[in-house]
C-alpha cells in the first residue's frame, strides 16, 4: 500500500490529523466532500490566534500548507464506501476510484437537522447559532433566545443567560417538573407560545413572532439541533457508535481509536461538546496515535 494513512474528511480535525503524520514523514491522503459543518458562518471564535478569522479561509490556509509536505495527497471527493483488506482499508469514492492505506482516520464530520420554523435556516451560523462561547460575546447585552428542543434547552438557557437577557422559547413544548426555579435564579423568561416565524432583515435577527403576530425581540436565537453522521462508513466498518446528546457518536478511547482495530475517529462525530479548537487537538490526538500504531504496532 502506498498510503500509510486515508483521512476520510478534510476539515479542522482531519487536516490537524494530516499535519502531524505529515510532519512525521507519513504518505497521507486526504479525502474531503467541501462540506465543513462551520460553513455557514462568517466568523469562528475562540480558536487561538485566529479569533474572528473566517473559517473557510482557516482551513484555505492549513490545506496550502499540508500540501508542501511531501508524500501528502488532497483528493476533492466523496467517500461512499471502505472495506477492510487484510490489515489496512480501502475507501471507494463516488467517482470509483480505490484509496488503500494501512490506516483510517473518520473525520467526516455532523449534519445538523434544524427545525422548520420559516426563516431559522436561512439565519443559520449568522443569528441562529449552537454555541455561545463560539458565537456569544459578539451579542452581549443584548435579547437573546433558546429554543426549547431537549430537557437540556433548560441548561442551554440558563448558560446563555450569561451573555445577555434570555428568553426560553417553549414553542409549544412542556417544561420538565424542576425547570422553572433553576430558570428563574438565572433570570430566563419563559414563553410558551408556538412561534410563526423568524424576523430580520436578510440574515440578522430582529425577533420572533408569535402565531397570533404578536412578537419579542431577539438578537440571537440558539438551537441545539439533533445531528446525525455525515457518512454511513464508520458503521460499515463495523464501529461502535452510541447515542449523544444531540444523535449518534462513535465510540473511541483516550487515543482516538473506534472499537475495530487500526480505526480512529476525531472531531464532533467522536466527542461531545463541539468547537473548532476541540475538533483540531482531536486530531492531533488521533494522528499521532495513528502515528504511533504504525511505528509500534
Amino acid at each position: 500500500m502506498q498510503n500509510d494513512v486515508v483521512i476520510i474528511g478534510g476539515a479542522f480535525a482531519g487536516l490537524a490529523a494530516a499535519t502531524y503524520l505529515a510532519r512525521a514523514r507519513r504518505c497521507v491522503c486526504v479525502i474531503d466532500a467541501g462540506q465543513p459543518r462551520n460553513r455557514f458562518a462568517e466568523a469562528s471564535h475562540g480558536f487561538l490566534g485566529s479569533d474572528g478569522s473566517d473559517p473557510s479561509s482557516i482551513l484555505a490556509r492549513a490545506r496550502e500548507q499540508l500540501a508542501a509536505y511531501p508524500g501528502v495527497a488532497l483528493l476533492t471527493g466523496e467517500a461512499v464506501g471502505a472495506r477492510a483488506v487484510g490489515d489496512g482499508y480501502v475507501v471507494s469514492l463516488s467517482g470509483g476510484e480505490e484509496i488503500p492505506a494501512r490506516k483510517a482516520i473518520l473525520a467526516f464530520g455532523l449534519r445538523d437537522r434544524l427545525e422548520t420554523i420559516p426563516g431559522l435556516r436561512e439565519r443559520w451560523g449568522r443569528s441562529v447559532l449552537h454555541c455561545p462561547y463560539c458565537h456569544g460575546f459578539e451579542f452581549s447585552d443584548r435579547p437573546l433566545g433558546v429554543l426549547a428542543r431537549t430537557p437540556m434547552s433548560v441548561h442551554q438557557a440558563c448558560l446563555v443567560a450569561e451573555w445577555g437577557p434570555t428568553t426560553l422559547f417553549l414553542n409549544g413544548a412542556e417544561l420538565e417538573p424542576g425547570s422553572v426555579e433553576p430558570l428563574a435564579r438565572h433570570g430566563v423568561t419563559i414563553e410558551p407560545r408556538r412561534i410563526r416565524r423568524l424576523v430580520g432583515e436578510g440574515c440578522t435577527l430582529s425577533a420572533v413572532e408569535f402565531e397570533d403576530a404578536s412578537q419579542r425581540p431577539v438578537a440571537a436565537l440558539y438551537v441545539a439541533p439533533q445531528s446525525s453522521l455525515a457518512s454511513p462508513i464508520a458503521a460499515q466498518l463495523g464501529a461502535a457508535i452510541d447515542d449523544g446528546p444531540a444523535g449518534p457518536m462513535i465510540r473511541t478511547d483516550a487515543d482516538r481509536m473506534t472499537t475495530v482495530p487500526g480505526l480512529y475517529a476525531a472531531g464532533d462525530i467522536a466527542r461531545a461538546p463541539h468547537s473548532v479548537s476541540w475538533a483540531v487537538a482531536d486530531g492531533v490526538t488521533a494522528g499521532t496515535s495513528v502515528h504511533r500504531a504504525l511505528v509500534f504496532g
